[in-house]
Formats: structure tokens, sequence, C-alpha cells
């Protein structure tokens, strides 16, 4: 008698693990980034620059329009989109090209390639907690790119499932994905600061819809020498969703 009901048991829990399987595999960054050509996403962007040598910090704000161009191939014969960004400085101007950046849904995770820099936004599968390195790919310490503050950041999934409502814009489902948040030196308002560093990043991203905002910031103070004043250098950019399609 005891050996069906093990039996039954046993059963009961193969059949438990392929359900909790089969959901799992459910969640994919396709359903994050969804990508089809003639799809577009229009955002808000405000594009913090230091002005003045340095000394003033201002934000610069534009309308873009990013459109799913069309399919192509990229240099690993892997199937990727190309989607084109339009620019105009307010509803009433022409849409204008900006630039052209290539993403690629393949290996499990989705990467993005913008001015030859390729970042891996998304992986599978979208989950609380689940990290990765998002820069792997950045030549961090190459002398003529400058990108150094990018090495070995880690992405992680934060508020996964979690509605938002954006610029009247609701969305059931949305991830966030933390990458960086990190300070290095002193507070640039101490007089004797000689060097400071700040970087901070992070995307949320709707299910079916896709990037909806987008938070980044980089910048470095040098202190006041002799014969100089001090100063910063660097830049920010906050995208927000305005409309879809």
């Amino acid at each position: 008698m005891l050996r069906p009901v093990l039996a039954i048991c046993f059963l009961f829990f193969l059949f438990s693990c392929e359900k909790k399987i089969e959901t799992f595999e459910t969640e994919k960054v396709s359903d994050y980034f969804p990508l089809e050509v003639g799809k577009y996403i229009e955002y808000q962007l405000d594009s913090t620059l230091f002005i003045d040598f340095g000394k003033v910090q201002t934000v610069v704000s534009y309308q873009i329009k990013d459109v799913v161009d069309a399919k192509i191939v990229d240099n690993q014969g892997r199937p990727s989109f190309r989607v084109l960004r339009y620019i105009r400085k307010n509803a009433s101007e022409n849409w204008l090209p900006s630039i052209a950046y290539m993403v690629t849904d393949a290996d499990n995770r989705l990467e993005v390639v913008e001015n030859e820099i390729r970042f891996i936004k998304l992986i599978n599968p979208v989950r609380q907690d689940v990290s990765w390195k998002g820069n792997k790919f950045i030549d961090t310490y190459s002398t003529d790119m400058g990108l150094m503050y990018m090495d070995d950041w880690d992405y992680i999934y934060d508020s996964v499932g979690v509605p938002l409502t954006i610029n009247g814009l609701s969305f059931d489902n949305t991830v966030k994905v933390f990458e960086r948040d990190e300070f290095l030196g002193r507070d640039p308002s101490i007089p004797e600061t000689q060097y400071a560093e700040k970087n901070f990043a992070f995307e949320k991203y709707a299910k079916g819809i896709g990037l909806i905002y987008r938070e980044f910031l980089h910048w470095e103070y040098q202190g006041a020498q002799p014969g100089r004043d001090a100063y910063y250098e660097g830049y920010g950019v906050k995208l927000t969703i305005t409309g879809h399609n």
C-alpha cells in the first residue's frame, strides 16, 4: 500500500516542478523589449551638461523618437534590428535624423550597440535580484575611449512586475534595472576637495512596450589649482516616455 502512495506523491512532485519550470520560462527579455519593424516610442530627453569651463551645470531638453527601422544581421550572424533615432526641439519642429543603433535578442540576453559600444541591457530570466555584468563587452581600459568609469558594473533586476504611471501613461507590469550608484572622493562643496566622481544609472521597462524611463549621470570634479578654477566634466541623460504605438 505504501508504494502506490509514494508513487503518486512522486508524480505529483514532478508535475508541480514541471508547472513551475513552465511558468519560469515564460519570463523573457523579449516581453520587456518587443521588436517589430514600425514600432516606435517617443521620449522627453533632458540632457545635463557642464558649461562655462565646467563651472555651471545646465539641462537642455529635446524630444526624441526611436523607430524600429529594419531587420538586419550583426557581425556574428545573429538576427538583429536597426533602430533609428529622430530628434527635435519641440512639437512645432520636424523630426531630424540623429543616430542609429542596433538591438539583438539572442543567447538569452538583449544587447544594444550604440556608438560602437555594446551593452547587455536585459537577460533571462526577468526575475527579482537576478544580476549580470551589463558592461562586460566595453573596453573600459582603453585610453582612447575614456570609459573606465563604466568598468565592472553589476546590473540587477528590481521592482519586477510593478505597475507604474509616467506622464499619464499607465503600465501594468514594469521592471527596474539598477545599474550603478557610486560616489568617489569627497564632497565638492568642501573647499579642500581635489577630486570627486559620481556615477548613477538605472532604467525601467514596461512589458509589451520597451524602455519607458532612463536616468544616467557621470561627472568628475577637479579641485582648484594655482592659476586654474575648480571644474566639473561629464554628462547626464534622463529619458521619459511620452507616447508609443
